[in-house]
């Protein structure tokens, strides 16, 4: 492998962390959403990345890949809050199950897996100026 490959591959984990923290700041914002059904109400949703043996498959490109966005299938919690204008006609509204202490998990480690895909960038470009520079 090329040691150029390296600058695709933590560029391709920085895009996917990215697109992690991106769907943890949706969560985050519609967290105490309220609707008058289970059909409105906010759903959590986390990002599917393609795991390592998907990545070296066939064409020996080993990048991370995000596969999509998928909708948290948890239990919504129902409260009773008859004055709430969202509320139906039993006086009850359905919130999101968005759990703010995963996310804010998510969040850490989002921008923890970014920060090492930026250590191994600037690692990588110190290591190939270092070696230009022997030949000099």
């Amino acid at each position: 492998m090329s040691m150029f490959k390296v600058f695709d591959i933590a560029g391709s984990g920085m895009n996917a962390q990215t697109v992690r923290l991106n769907v943890t700041a949706s969560n985050v914002a519609n967290a105490d959403n309220v609707s008058s059904d289970e059909a409105g109400a906010y759903r959590a949703r986390q990002p599917v990345f393609s795991s390592f043996s998907d990545a070296m498959g066939s064409d020996r490109n080993p990048m991370v890949r995000v596969l999509g966005i998928v909708e948290s299938q948890a239990e919504l919690a129902t409260r009773y809050a008859p004055d709430n204008p969202n509320a139906n006609e039993e006086g009850y509204v359905f919130s999101s199950n968005v759990n703010a202490i995963e996310e804010m998990v998510n969040m850490l480690s989002a921008s923890r897996s970014y920060k090492n895909n930026i250590e191994v960038i600037t690692t990588t470009k110190e290591l190939l100026t270092r070696t230009l520079s022997m030949g000099q």
